[in-house]
């Protein structure tokens, strides 16, 4: 490859296409963490399962790695079910595949699987509220339906539980109001997270990367016809 490449390590999905399309040779790998978590959600705690999809490879040779959040899962109503959170990330995860193989990066398409819960919880579905993804909407938009999200951003301090260790970690929640021809809904994302331990040296960048991501989502929204009331962190 020749030119001049960004130094600065890839963080996102839409890095790696912008470097593969550039001229860099990327290479992908997946592995995934299903992460038992506590969230400090204002005066009322929760536990939760955070549903973690680490990317790590090379660009030109080189090394990185990044995590994504794609879905949190809890068995109470404060988040959606964990069954339900499953389906939710397997439709995020594999628009990323789609993504990225459309861009000409081969990966292997692994998806979440319930099986690797630590705990089991009951496997009910609700059929009024089927697992929707924000870009399910995004596309009811392109067909002439109604759209329209309104976000509420929060940062949301928790304890990540690993096999041998704790890791406390701010993560940047939005919860999309989506209103489709007149019934709204609320679907969470997880945009972005850190260490609390590494604050000062990453958060400006994820809130960056979080922005970014928000950005994408906006434009795709109103390109098909859709309404943003934007906000930002």
């Amino acid at each position: 490859m020749t030119g001049t490449q960004p130094t600065r390590p890839p963080l996102r999905i839409t890095d790696l296409i912008s470097r593969h399309n550039a001229g860099s040779t990327v290479v992908c790998n997946t592995a995934f963490d299903i992460l038992p978590v506590d969230f400090e959600h204002r005066s009322n705690p929760f536990k939760a399962f955070i549903f973690l999809c680490q990317y790590s490879g090379t660009v030109d040779g080189v090394d990185y790695t990044f995590r994504k959040c794609y879905a949190r899962g809890c068995p109470h109503n404060l988040c959606p079910h964990v069954s339900q959170a499953v389906l939710v990330a397997n439709r995020y995860l594999q628009r990323d595949y789609h993504r990225l193989e459309t861009a000409g990066i081969p990966i292997e398409k692994k998806l979440f699987s319930l099986e690797e819960m630590v705990l089991k919880f009951d496997q009910q579905q609700d059929a009024d509220d089927p697992a929707m993804a924000l870009y399910d909407y995004v596309q009811l938009a392109g067909e002439g339906r109604e759209v329209a999200i309104r976000p509420t951003l929060e940062f949301v301090t928790a304890v990540e539980h690993f096999d041998r260790f704790e890791n406390k970690t701010v993560f940047l929640m939005a919860d999309f109001a989506v209103t489709c021809q007149g019934r709204t809904v609320h679907l969470e994302r997880c945009l972005a997270c850190y260490p609390v331990d590494n604050e000062a040296e990453e958060r400006q960048t994820k809130i960056e990367l979080a922005n970014a991501r928000l950005e994408l989502l906006y434009r795709d929204l109103e390109s098909a016809g859709g309404k943003a009331d934007k906000a930002f962190y």
